[in-house]
């Protein structure tokens, strides 16, 4: 039998998992595999934070298909359908073998297909968050074997507003569980998890949260929105490998997908807005190199696992800055060196700086050759004090009368006795409006009679 270098065969693994590795040519752990291994094969709760695309997947998959071979389930909770379809697919290459049987749950997909996939009593069950509770509702699923639950990409699951679904997966399961977190990240909503739901964790951290992958060498370029799309234009002519482009919104990238089109690249996008079935052909399609261009929202920004992709394009920020250290370490994976250009308005210096803050650290700053420089924004001015004042003023005293005053707001409120007779007070001839001795007895004007 032949055993992979004392890398893997050191941490406890069976043989019979280290066989499957050495013809796998897994040949040695990363950082976060080397850590998080012999942790999770104690049967220890655990919180490992690591640079995305450092093999957190295998950190938790070695030891969940080992610890498979005792009673009990083993339980996924991922934010993505790709990323479980991901989860999936390296668990069963390296399962099979071992008869290890896995099910994975995910929106989109038929359900008589799940529950098939239920009936054959699988070991390990991967699963984003609504389609789990789902099941739950309809009590095709019991989680009452688990004993061990692994929330990969917590955080994200969050910002997604998953966690009312987490709250009620975690109250099923058994409290005498395992419970491990994973993810390059680890905000303080996360933290709250972790105390409420895991006892004495162990942190594995390999790097500072919010650290950008070490081989990715990044770019920023400041240009005015109107010229953005020229620009990318040139930037997809300059680069001639894969490109991963990331818009912020789902409609932003079925309009970039449709332009790059008409300028005679092959490429295909992937958000919220299409079927499974769309994003699974957009995602091998570019895997297999049927599509070199890829537009993806922040679905993708920890969805997808694509060796080789030579630059990610950040045509719009992100809305939160973790999501930028996501981003850009789709490329430059498994020790390979990657790039990443930001596309940026200058109105939007201050997106930057809390990205730069965040990765502790500037981004570098570049110009395109045959595009114009940047417009910088002017600052607005300060106010006179004098004008200053009288703004004031006039916020604190509107006009009561005259042309200006003619706005629809709320009339004035008559007293209790009004009420009961069904009036508005107010002045009948300012239309709503009331001014100081005006007398409630006065007729209200038609619109502002409440029938009762």
């Amino acid at each position: 039998m032949n055993i992979p270098p004392i890398g893997f065969s050191g941490l406890g693994i069976s043989p019979q998992i280290l066989a499957v590795l050495t013809k796998l040519q897994f040949s040695e752990p990363t950082p976060i595999q080397a850590k998080s291994i012999p942790v999770m094969l104690e049967r220890k709760d655990m919180i490992g934070v690591a640079q995305t695309g450092t093999g957190k997947t295998l950190a938790f998959g070695i030891p969940l298909l080992q610890l498979s071979t005792h009673p009990g389930q083993k339980l996924v909770v991922l934010p993505t359908r790709e990323l479980a379809l991901q989860v999936y697919e390296v668990l069963e290459k390296i399962g099979k073998p071992l008869k290890v049987i896995s099910a994975v749950l995910i929106g989109g997909e038929s359900m008589y297909r799940q529950l098939q996939a239920l009936k054959r009593q699988p070991q390990i069950i991967i699963a984003t968050p609504g389609r789990l509770v789902d099941h739950l509702e309809q009590k095709t699923i019991t989680l009452q074997r688990v004993d061990t639950v692994v929330l990969d990409e917590a955080d994200r699951m969050l910002d997604m507003g998953f966690a009312p679904q987490l709250r009620r997966i975690l109250s099923v399961v058994p409290t005498q569980r395992q419970t491990v977190l994973f993810s390059a990240t680890m905000p303080e909503n996360i933290v709250k998890i972790a105390r409420q739901y895991m006892q004495l964790p162990i942190r594995v951290e390999i790097a500072q949260q919010g650290t950008p992958a070490e081989r990715v060498s990044q770019e920023l370029f400041f240009v005015d929105k109107p010229h953005k799309q020229l620009l990318l234009e040139k930037l997809l002519k300059q680069y001639t490998g894969t490109v991963l482009l990331f818009s912020r919104t789902k409609h932003g990238a079925r309009k970039l997908n449709m332009l790059i089109k008409k300028w005679g690249h092959s490429s295909a996008e992937i958000h919220s807005n299409r079927t499974l079935a769309q994003r699974t052909k957009a995602l091998q399609g570019f895997k297999s190199g049927q599509y070199r261009i890829l537009v993806a929202t922040d679905i993708a920004a920890r969805g997808i696992d694509v060796k080789d992709i030579s630059v990610v394009i950040n045509y719009d920020l992100p809305d939160s800055p973790s999501d930028y250290v996501h981003r850009i370490g789709r490329t430059g994976r498994a020790g390979t060196t990657g790039h990443a250009i930001t596309l940026a308005t200058p109105e939007q210096k201050s997106d930057v700086l809390a990205i730069e803050r965040l990765i502790r650290g500037p981004l570098p700053r570049a110009k395109h050759p045959d595009m114009p420089a940047a417009t910088a924004v002017a600052m607005p001015q300060p106010v006179p004090a004098g004008v200053k004042q009288f703004t004031q003023d006039r916020k604190n005293n509107p006009p009561q009368f005259g042309r200006n005053s003619r706005r629809r707001s709320r009339p004035y409120r008559g007293d209790n006795n009004n009420r009961e007779h069904g009036q508005w007070g107010g002045n009948p001839h300012n239309r709503g409006h009331h001014a100081p001795g005006d007398t409630h007895a006065q007729r209200p004007s038609a619109r502002h009679v409440r029938s009762v």
